[in-house]
This record gives C-alpha cells, structure tokens and sequence, in this order.
C-alpha cells in the first residue's frame, strides 16, 4: 500500500477538529541568529506598553498577541497559533476524542433528549436509547438548560460516574454510567445491519450487487475500516458488482488514509503528490498488491466535501475509475504540520505544503481562480437546494439511530427497495444518491453510465 513519509506527518482538514496528528520539534537556536533584528522593534514595542500603559498589562498576553499577529498576518485560515492555556484542549479535537457517556444529543421540548446512542459506547451498553428523555443529571434538572451546559455535565475524566433520571414512554428510569474515552466511527452504511447489532448493513440493491458506504471523515485506520467494509460484501471474492462512495460533508482528515483507500481501488498510477517551499515535492503511487477486483464506483461530493475527501474522489476520477456525481467539491488543497515552541508551550498549526491531483492540478481554491476542487462528471452535476439537504439529512438521520427491536428504519432490509430509483427518491429525499444509483443500474445493466 503506498505511503507518504512516515516522518512528515501530513494531515489536512477543512475544519478546526483535524483528526489524528504529530508534532514536529522547534527550529533549532542555530537559526534564529538572523531573526533578533526582527524582533528588536517588538522587543521595543513591549518596553514601551509595560512601562507607559495606563494599567499594568500581561506579559502572557502580549506575547500570546504578538504571535497571533504573525500568523494573521499570513492571511491563510488554516495556519492557527495554539497557546499553552488552549493546548489540551486542542490535541483533544485533534484526536478526534472526547471523555463521555457516548450519546447525540438535542433539546426537545425543553429538556435534553438523546437522538441516539453512540456505537460500542457506555450509554448504548447500559441501555440508553433514542428518544428517551433526560430529566436529571446528578440530579440537577435538564429542563431549560443550555444543550452546551448540559453536555458540559456530562463529559469528565475516564471511570468517573455519571447519574442520568430518564423518562421513557411516561416511566423514569434511573441510569449510572461510567464515562470512558469515546471515539465515533467514520465508515457507516445507509442503515443497521438488524434493530439491535451496533454493524451496518453495505449492500443496498443485492440483486445488482450495489453497496453504499459513507466515509464522515478520515480518521486513523479508516482505510481498514472501509476494507473490512468491503470484503463483508464479498467485494475481494468478486461478488460486488458496484459502489457508491459517499464523501459529502467529509471536511477531511489524514492524507495517507487517502492514498491508502485510493490504492485499494487502483493497480497503478499517482494518487496524490506534495510539496512546499521547505519540502521536496513526494508522490504517493498505487500498487498493484492488495488491490480490489475491478467494479464500478460512483463517489458523491459536495461543497462540504474538503481536502483528504478531494485528494480521494480526484485520484478515482482522473485515474478514470470511478465517476463523480453531486456538486463540486470545498477546494482545500493544502497541508498541516503542527509545530511545537518549547520556549513558551504553545503550538503552531502551520501550512506548509499544498497537494495536487494526479494531473498536476492544485485543487485549492483561490480568488482569481475559476476552477478549484473536484468537479462532478459529465452528465452528473446534481444541485440540491438547502431545503432539500435539510430534508435529507433528517431522513439520514433517522437512519443512524440505533432502535429497540420492535422498530424499523425505512431503509432497513425488510422495507428498502434500492433497486426502484423512484423509491429511493420519495423515501430518502437525496437526488444526488437517487442519481448516483440510477447511474450505478445503467452501468451494471447496459456498460454504460446513464
């Protein structure tokens, strides 16, 4: 499987939460003989306001301004300075992880509610399910409660106990769980294997063949987890004969996850190369081993769908092995390493490369520019309007919770009927996922994309 260098820690995202990073060491005193010119007039600067200014000032917080000055200056949104106060916090939502009970969450009606428990998490184990009330937590009343104080009370540290008062269908029914690290799962299907299996089901139409999987974000080993995904379906015994690949509202993550996926679709060719002005341009190259027999893939974008997702979707088109189908991708093409300064604790997530499609084509969006990201196919530019997404979403939603065994998804296995693309249509409310199954069928049934 190809791999970007092992010590460069590339990692990208079009949002804050980047998932998964490592940090690169200061540059060494030997470089910075040049830069005390530089710094004489801060110094200068600093001298004066401690001295004159009407009241005493922070020294912390003016050197926390003068830093994020700097990288203001810069004019690049994903370059941010981390001071020491932010830090924990920061590598948290780096990591992608957070200490909890593992439900969604929302307010309805005034009081807390969970949407839905989280898979393999303490609330799904203790028997949390969607729908049900929270009246308490550590008997303090939810009703009226910020949603942000109330989750707020229920992260903590790993093995501490939370008490939940519950009401389910007018009964309340007291709860104790103990938090643990939670980590949400990237690959999903489009509805659970059976009401109480925390799985999901991948094979949509079974007639034909078709499997849907959902990438949210590329998070580490999610390349196995899509593997894994695929060979349930059979797809290594050549018994998938097509795949919707779904990177909408994916904002990004690990690039070699990426190129990882990407090479389990392809023999050979570029995936993804990288450089910047303090790094030599590396190219990550498909190899023919561990590679997927050959299937029909159809991948959906949106203008959601950013950085890791683009390299993706943009390696499988210009490659020519799968069509795009939606709307053109963010166009976030470049490159993080977070960077230590050992002097004061902070950290500074800096842009230091920008990647390019295997064409050569940067896909970063630009001012002046009129062609940036991943565009759709020919023939499979798909809009959606905001209310339509909104519809949509609600429905996929609904599909994500986990239910007792007496309910039924509109998409379960007992009630879908993928192979009527009307259905889909009327039932899941997604034209771009209506098209990209109308074009799966065509492809399957005649050779050709329709």
């Amino acid at each position: 499987m190809p791999s970007l260098p092992k010590g460069r820690f590339l990692l990208d995202s079009a949002l804050v939460a980047v998932l998964g990073v490592a940090v690169v060491g200061a540059v060494g005193a030997r470089h910075l003989g040049d830069d005390y010119k530089f710094l004489d007039p801060l110094i200068e600067a600093k001298h004066i306001i401690s001295k004159e200014f009407v009241e005493e000032p922070k020294l912390d917080k003016l050197q926390e301004g003068a830093i994020k000055g700097m990288v203001e200056a810069l004019d690049d949104p994903y370059t941010v300075y981390v001071p020491p106060s932010e830090k924990a916090e920061f590598n948290k939502e780096l990591l992608g992880e957070y200490v909890g009970i593992g439900a969604s969450v929302n307010v309805v009606e005034g009081w807390l509610t969970i949407v839905s428990p989280l898979e393999d998490s303490p609330a799904f184990r203790v028997g949390l399910m969607a729908e049900d009330r929270v009246v308490e937590i550590n008997g303090t009343s939810t009703h009226n409660l910020p949603v942000d104080k109330c989750v707020e009370m229920l992260l903590g540290e790993p093995g501490t106990k939370v008490q939940l008062l519950v009401e389910r269908k007018g009964t309340r029914i007291p709860f104790e769980i103990e938090r643990a690290p939670i980590k949400t799962r990237a690959v999903k299907g489009y509805h659970r294997a059976d009401a109480d299996a925390e799985s999901w089901m991948y094979l949509i139409d079974s007639s034909r063949r078709i499997a849907y999987v959902r990438l949210t974000q590329f998070t580490p080993k999610c390349s196995e987890e899509i593997a894994a995904a695929l060979l349930s379906v059979g797809a290594d015994k050549g018994q998938l004969r097509g795949l919707v690949l779904d990177l909408r509202f994916n904002p990004g993550g690990l690039l070699n996850e990426a190129a990882e996926i990407a090479d389990l679709f392809l023999k050979a060719g570029t995936i993804v190369s990288t450089k910047g002005r303090a790094f030599p341009e590396e190219v990550a190259t498909a190899v023919e081993e561990g590679t997927l027999p050959e299937f029909p893939i159809a991948v959906l974008l949106n203008s959601s769908s950013a950085s890791a997702s683009e390299v993706l979707a943009g390696a499988l088109s210009e490659n020519n092995r799968a069509i795009i189908v939606g709307t053109r991708s963010f166009g976030k093409g470049s490159v993080q390493t977070v960077r230590r300064i050992p002097s004061n604790g902070g950290e500074l997530k800096i842009t230091g490369q920008g990647y390019y499609l295997p064409s050569g084509r940067s896909i970063s969006r630009k001012d002046d520019s009129p062609t940036w990201g991943v565009d759709p196919s020919e023939g499979f530019y798909v809009p959606m309007s905001d209310p339509e997404l909104i519809a949509m979403l609600e429905v996929r939603r609904k599909q994500e919770v986990l239910r007792s065994s007496a309910e039924k998804s509109d998409a379960s296995a007992e009630s879908a009927n993928w192979s009527n693309t009307d259905w889909v249509l009327d039932t899941l409310k997604d034209k771009q996922l209506t098209a990209a199954v109308r074009a799966m069928q065509g492809k399957i049934d005649s050779g050709n994309w329709t």
